[in-house]
């Protein structure tokens, strides 16, 4: 019989399951996150438990907050099992599996009165961020877009915020209502400059209504830049069968996710922050380097599998990983046209760097999702895949691979694979794409007109070249022909 989880049963885990190293009673909140996702409970949550456990900076816990009402029903999971999560670490030779306690409660979600007084408590130091990569009101040129509906309303109504950023300009003017001086603000999403973009989307939203607060907050709170990394599938019924047959436990929201863990952050924490250099975080002058490396070799490596194994039927990311068209397509791309542009890391090999990840995309134990990995990609690909090919067009460098990943892309998002199977919206403007994607199927260069997503770029001669030649070939051809002429074979 499994045991469920909740505080009462930590002292009856199974043996294979350890319990937190510390006593829960005595720590004390610091940190008010948005975004309990399974990347945050895998990342920053994980990194805090570690170092509760070495005795270090119990006195910042953390306190949940969501901004939707679909959030609830997430915390009424985590409510029942007093803020513990299960994390399973999963690589192919082993698992295991430890209860994380660093979370001590969860603010109702879309209770934008309660979670704006949190935040205006003195004890609440950091206040971070897991909202996605389309999270921060953005246009296609990655500036702060003021004509957004939601910060229109926000800025419209500041004392009855509906988004994150006017919560978090709210529970800043309370602070400064009461003498207290700003938390740091410190972003974990996957987009480059985080902490400069995050300031730039809440700087730019209070400007809207009262431009001396913009300038008090550009004075006086900090944004650290960080890069995170950790692969982090969703959480399934067959995690949740995983951990309760060979582990013993029930808890309904798991984490399972690769042993490999990375977090390196500038250090501009005017309030103080956890000791987090003795868990494994490094603390950088500059994480520009760490953070381009990882959203073009590792981010870039997931958008460049994803699509040719969607349109391939393959489920599961390590599977595809098997197939040795895609494996030698992300291979060839990576090294001749990815790693090129990526300038040099401290300390850090681009090519070791490229088969590290190599090797995390082909873990058997991980279950990350073809489908996970396609989700978005009107967000994604400005991030992650067109930076790499704007520099390479600039720099007069091979295009050849990065036309065909858009390629594949825009023909994904037809809906149909090369089998016949529809494939079901995965993106938030999956109708649009898909319109955009049958006309481009006779008329090419209708992707690539898609200013919110390509701007300027896509009018570029030898994109727009290459991209129609491989798009013609994949309706023509097929997925595995084009990839087989492209590896050479």
């Amino acid at each position: 019989m499994p045991l469920r989880l909740s505080h009462s049963a930590l002292d009856a885990l199974p043996d294979r399951v350890a319990a937190p190293g510390y006593d829960r009673a005595a720590l004390s909140p610091g940190i008010l996150h948005f975004g309990l996702g399974n990347f945050h409970r895998a990342h920053q949550a994980e990194h805090l438990d570690r170092l509760f456990a070495m005795g270090e900076g119990q006195d910042w816990a953390l306190v949940g907050a969501g901004v939707f009402e679909g959030e609830k029903r997430a915390r009424d999971i985590l409510a029942a099992q007093d803020w513990l999560t299960t994390l399973v670490e999963q690589e192919a030779g082993s698992s295991r599996a430890k209860v994380l306690g660093a979370m001590v409660d969860f603010i109702e979600p879309a209770n934008a009165p309660a979670i704006i007084a949190r935040m205006a408590e003195p004890d609440i130091r950091i206040v971070s961020l897991t909202i996605t990569e389309g999270g921060y009101f953005l246009d296609p040129d990655d500036r702060f877009d003021p004509g957004h509906p939601a910060m229109a309303a926000d800025a419209a109504d500041p004392a009855h915020p509906g988004t994150v950023f006017g919560m978090i300009l709210a529970g800043l003017r309370a602070r400064r209502a009461a003498g207290l001086a700003p938390f740091t603000i410190m972003c974990c999403d996957n987009i480059p400059h985080n902490g400069v973009v995050t300031k730039n989307t809440l700087t730019g939203l209070a400007r809207l209504s009262d431009p001396d607060f913009a300038d008090w907050i550009t004075a006086n709170v900090a944004f650290p830049n960080s890069m995170v990394d950790r692969i982090t599938p969703a959480t399934t019924d067959r995690e949740r069968a995983i951990l309760r047959e060979e582990f013993g436990v029930e808890d309904g929201w798991p984490v399972f996710c690769e042993g490999f863990t990375q977090w390196v952050m500038e250090d501009n924490f005017p309030l103080g922050r956890p000791p987090l250099e003795k868990a494994g975080v490094q603390f950088v002058p500059d994480v520009a380097p760490y953070e381009l490396m990882k959203l073009r070799i590792l981010n870039g490596g997931h958008a460049v599998i994803a699509y040719p194994a969607g349109l391939m039927d393959i489920h599961f990311v390590h599977e595809a990983m098997a197939h040795p068209l895609i494996r030698a397509f992300l291979r060839k791309l990576e090294e001749t046209e990815i790693l090129p542009n990526v300038p040099p890391v401290p300390d850090t090999s681009l090519p070791a760097y490229f088969d590290l990840i190599e090797r995390r995309f082909s873990n058997p134990k991980i279950g990350d999702t073809v489908r996970r990995l396609c989700l978005d990609g009107s967000n994604r690909q400005p991030k992650f895949i067109l930076p790499t090919l704007r520099d390479a067009l600039a720099a007069g460098r091979e295009v050849e691979g990065l036309a065909l990943e858009c390629a594949l892309w825009c023909r994904y998002c037809a809906g149909v694979t090369g089998s016949g199977a529809e494939i079901a919206p995965n993106d938030p403007a999956w109708d649009s794409l898909t319109a955009v994607a049958r006309a481009a199927k006779d008329r090419p260069q209708a992707w690539l007109d898609q200013r919110a997503i390509y701007g300027e770029l896509g009018q570029d001669p030898r994109l727009a070249e290459a991209f129609a030649r491989h798009l013609a070939a994949l309706w023509a051809e097929g997925t595995e022909a084009v990839l087989t002429r492209y590896c050479g074979g």
